[in-house]
């Protein structure tokens, strides 16, 4: 093509790729398509989207809690999105291996990062490496049957702590103390069933370093504990410690109220003596409590065995001081969900102190502070791993905004025709997937449920299973692409 044919005309289309196909991605090439530039005509498009796995969704598929309500209807948006075929999927492609950041910018004008943040925050205290401690992040991956971790967690642990009092630490702990059949209804993969079926847990205890108006959860995941059957929740009205911030908070936000308010009627409503709770399991909430130290003891060396807190109470401002008493717990597993972070990207800068691509405005800088031209950041790489799909699209409507802005400036791209990147793939011998793949391996995945939900029926069950999820890499390839593969 004539390097003298203008850019962003119907001859020679703007060439974007975003890299990650979870709700930052999909949204960022989504409001690019419906800018008022795209709109009126005065600028078109051609859009790749492309990710590591081989489905769509990112955290959406593999960091959500498959019995969370709000999946069905992210799922559904992401998917009209991608089903309207103007914004390519090439999954099973994993920029920094298959692509580099040279070969992006050969292809293309602009390049939007939208990886995310997959992996679990640091928590620096004695004995975070012993045996049973783990990493929230990673069992999450777990359960949502990723495709790049093992297939086995060891559920041995009687009784279980969980840092944090984010969604996180709600989904693991819910999903610790649920009993595995309430979750056939979801979309959970069979190893993962088997394995929590046969968890012996009967305790699962959730800590916060804070008081009850300082959660991080939302009131949906929140209600979400009391839907969980056979499953008591106890809380401890030594806990329940609100300052003048507290208060402000509680007056001022109506989440904040209304989680209060779930939690004080919870409390209230607790009978006095707990031996008159009767289900085979409990979910403990805590709060004021601040990890000191994980350790093992002399029947288990090397083992988790219990796990020491400060006390800590509320300092007039919202935040905690702790008061000089310990307490220790007897638990043989602790699970860390204080937070994501992100990972360093091959060829772009990364602030390893923040886990983000540092940026201004989603323009992504180099070891100087200088914009990169034509390379762009949006969602958790771009801000860190806080805030709800609400802020995602803010994020990708600022980064979108900027690249357009800079349209005029950007290095072009010296091989844009969209078969290129194509060639370049199959020469390389990248089994890539296709939003087309993607639509077969779903079709597969709600046969399976059809054929279980047909199985337990003919055995008395009547548990309808809208689908199930295929777990390893391979599999999910081979059905994409079209092969057939033994079920």
């Amino acid at each position: 093509m004539s390097t003298n044919t203008p850019v962003g005309t119907a001859a020679r289309p703007l060439r974007v790729a975003v890299v990650g196909s979870g709700p930052a991605g999909v949204y960022a090439a989504d409001i690019l398509t419906k800018s008022e530039a795209v709109k009126s005509g005065e600028l078109t498009v051609s859009i790749d989207l492309f990710d590591r796995y081989p489905a769509p969704y990112g955290l959406i598929r593999y960091g959500v809690a498959p019995d969370h309500p709000r999946i069905k209807g992210i799922v559904n948006a992401l998917h009209k999105v991608l089903d309207r075929g103007d914004i390519r999927f090439f999954g099973n492609v994993d920029y920094g291996t298959d692509l580099t950041l040279e070969d992006l910018r050969a292809h293309y004008d602009a390049v939007i990062f939208a990886t995310g943040a997959i992996k679990d925050a640091d928590l620096n205290i004695p004995g975070i490496e012993l045996e049973g401690s783990y990493g929230g992040a990673d069992f999450v991956s777990w359960y949502d049957g990723h495709p790049d971790v093992p297939r086995d967690w060891p559920l041995e642990a009687k009784e279980i702590a969980v840092i944090g009092n984010g969604n996180v630490a709600l989904d693991v702990a819910r999903m610790l103390s649920k009993h595995a059949d309430d979750l056939l209804v979801s979309e959970i993969p069979d190893n993962v069933h088997r394995a929590l079926k046969d968890s012996p847990v009967t305790d699962v205890h959730v800590f916060g370093r804070r008081g009850p108006a300082q959660v991080k959860f939302t009131p949906l995941e929140l209600r979400e504990l009391s839907h969980s059957k056979d499953v008591d929740i106890i809380l401890y009205p030594e806990d329940f410690e609100f300052d003048a911030e507290s208060d402000r908070q509680i007056q001022s936000n109506n989440q904040t109220k209304t989680m209060v308010g779930t939690l004080t009627n919870w409390i209230a409503e607790q009978p006095e003596d707990l031996s008159e709770l009767t289900a085979s399991r409990r979910l403990h909430l805590h709060f004021l409590h601040s990890p000191v130290e994980i350790f093992d003891d002399a029947a288990a060396p090397g083992r988790v065995a219990g796990i020491k807190f400060e006390r800590t109470e509320l300092d007039g401002t919202g935040n905690a001081r702790g008061t000089g008493e310990y307490v220790d717990y007897p638990v043989q597993a602790v699970y860390r969900a204080i937070g994501y972070f992100g990972s360093a990207l091959p060829e772009v800068e990364f602030d390893h102190s923040k886990g983000v691509v540092p940026n201004d405005g989603g323009r992504v800088l180099d070891a100087a502070g200088t914009h990169v031209p034509g390379i762009y950041a949006t969602g958790w790489i771009k801000r860190g791993p806080v805030g709800l799909i609400g802020h995602t699209k803010g994020d990708a409507l600022e980064t979108v905004t900027y690249l357009l802005e800079d349209r005029d400036k950007l290095p072009l791209a010296s091989a844009p025709a969209p078969e290129a990147i194509v060639e370049l793939l199959e020469t390389r011998g990248v089994r890539y997937t296709s939003w087309e793949g993607w639509l077969a391996l779903d079709a597969h995945e709600r046969a399976l449920g059809d054929q279980a939900s047909a199985a337990g029926e003919s055995h008395g069950v009547a548990v309808q299973r809208e689908r199930i999820k295929v777990v390893p890499r391979e599999d999910m390839v081979e059905i994409s692409r079209g092969a057939a593969v033994e079920v």
